[in-house]
């Protein structure tokens, strides 16, 4: 692949700050034939900070590895979209049917609503597992394991006779589906180095983050036709086609002289020598902190927008919609303009500044600081804030796995699922106050924006990276 432009620390991943010293390390590249992904193991060898197994000798580059990578580029873009996008499919499309679920099933709304918890707490949960099992038996054993169990959960899901059983089979799907999050991380930490896989992610979020904008169309349109056990049953049908996709197209990306051999015991060590690693452990809580504020937004947008500004349904609809659209957007420019041409702590510091400015901008005006404001401003802040995730959530990724060759699986799962618990935490806070202010969702993005500046500052210190690619090292 050709030089991207990173900066030298970006393409070599000097760990400059941290555990542990760092060596070169050359990036893993897709080549093959145009059906298969896999890796040329003759490589430097690269040297893991302190506490963690050696890294994996990676590859060098032929001329037709690099026709095979453009070969293979759209069709590894759309496997590893489809795989990060089925969770929130699971999720999101299922939203209309809650109701319906209610009364046939004749349980509490409440009990009903565990249905997503339970979900939602699987996806965290799973990664935590499934990353190191990427680690030791390579990535596509586990992702095809995992998208079988996903495909079982989801049809016993589609025939669940009581609330209970529901709920026990959600969890298994979430546990299921984390599969392909975690490991579609680790894929392109497998094949993607520097600015490349900056860029990688950024084309990600692109496709994933269609997702939960027509999951509940899709949802509501498969309503108008059968009743909420047709939902699963189209899932059970997605999944389906993704795993025989997976099956077919993604070979393995990590070599057998790359894995690591131990058990739960190595798995442990190896998570623990990661969060070890200051800088990786200030990516991972600053872009969980970032999740968070997303998570308020999602948790707390439909009630603020429609019940304290007197939105219509419709008008929600479009303005959650726009919303995604310019983070979609903000993400591409991240991918196409940005990265590779300006240094991506550099981005991610502007990002994180951004949604700080449009948090405090959206407390003081819920607070009324500004006088009585209407809907637009509301919203217009609303669209800033989201825009500027589009740039912090890939770059945060990107700058954590540059770190992580050596277990990209076990850094994927912590990336994983610390944004999904600390979102957790945080969505529940927007409601604090009750149904008659929008203040609690401006005070919790505010706390969690600020509180994302002070761990990249604190704990990644990118001026001190910068300052010894400046000085030449």
């Amino acid at each position: 692949m050709p030089d991207s432009g990173g900066s030298r620390a970006q393409r070599e991943h000097i760990p400059t700050s941290g555990t542990g010293p760092g060596a070169d390390s050359a990036p893993l590249t897709p080549h093959g034939d145009a059906g298969a992904l896999s890796v040329d193991p003759g490589a430097p060898q690269v040297t893991a900070p302190a506490g963690l197994p050696a890294a994996p000798e990676a590859g060098g580059l032929t001329a037709p590895a690099v026709k095979a990578a453009r070969r293979t580029g759209f069709l590894v873009t759309m496997v590893l979209g489809g795989l990060t996008a089925l969770p929130p499919l699971s999720m999101d499309m299922y939203l209309p049917a809650l109701p319906a679920v209610t009364d046939s099933l004749a349980a509490p709304a409440a009990t009903i609503q565990l249905t997503l918890t339970a979900c939602l707490a699987g996806m965290a949960l799973g990664q935590l597992v499934v990353g190191p099992m990427s680690d030791r038996w390579g990535r596509r054993r586990p992702l095809l394991l995992g998208m079988v169990v996903y495909v079982i959960a989801t049809a016993i899901c589609a025939l669940a006779p009581s609330a209970e059983l529901l709920i026990g089979f959600r969890l298994l799907q979430g546990l299921a589906g984390a599969a392909g999050i975690v490991i579609a991380r680790a894929v392109v930490r497998d094949l993607y180095d520097g600015v490349e896989m900056a860029r990688f992610f950024s084309t990600l979020m692109l496709i994933s983050g269609v997702a939960p904008i027509i999951a509940p169309l899709i949802g509501g349109q498969v309503m108008r036709f059968t009743d909420w056990r047709g939902i699963f049953v189209v899932l059970t049908g997605v999944g389906i086609v993704l795993t025989l996709v997976v099956w077919k197209w993604l070979h393995e990306t990590l070599p057998p002289c790359s894995r690591h051999t131990g058990g739960v015991t190595d798995a442990l060590r190896t998570m623990r020598g990661l969060l070890a690693d200051r800088v990786f452990t200030g990516y991972m809580i600053t872009g969980g902190l970032a999740f968070a504020v997303l998570f308020a937004y999602i948790s707390a947008s439909p009630f603020v927008v429609q019940e304290i500004y007197g939105a219509s349904p419709q008008t929600f609809s479009l303005l959650f919609g726009l919303n995604s659209i310019g983070l979609i957007a903000v993400g591409q420019i991240n991918g196409k303009l940005l990265v590779g041409r300006i240094s991506l702590d550099k981005v991610l510091g502007f990002g994180l500044a951004v949604i700080v400015l449009a948090a405090v901008a959206l407390l003081l005006m819920t607070t009324g600081v500004f006088g009585e404001v209407g809907l637009v401003p509301v919203a217009a802040g609303l669209f800033v804030l989201m825009s500027a995730m589009g740039v912090a959530m890939p770059n945060t990724n990107a700058q954590a796995l540059m770190r992580t060759k050596h277990a990209a699986g076990s850094a994927s799962a912590l990336l994983g699922t610390s944004s999904f618990l600390i979102g957790a935490i945080a969505s529940p806070l927007v409601g604090i106050a009750g149904e008659d202010t929008a203040v609690p969702m401006a005070v919790v993005q505010v706390v969690c924006a600020v509180a994302a500046v002070g761990c990249f500052l604190g704990l990644c210190r990118p001026w001190q990276r910068a300052g010894r690619e400046a000085g030449g090292l």
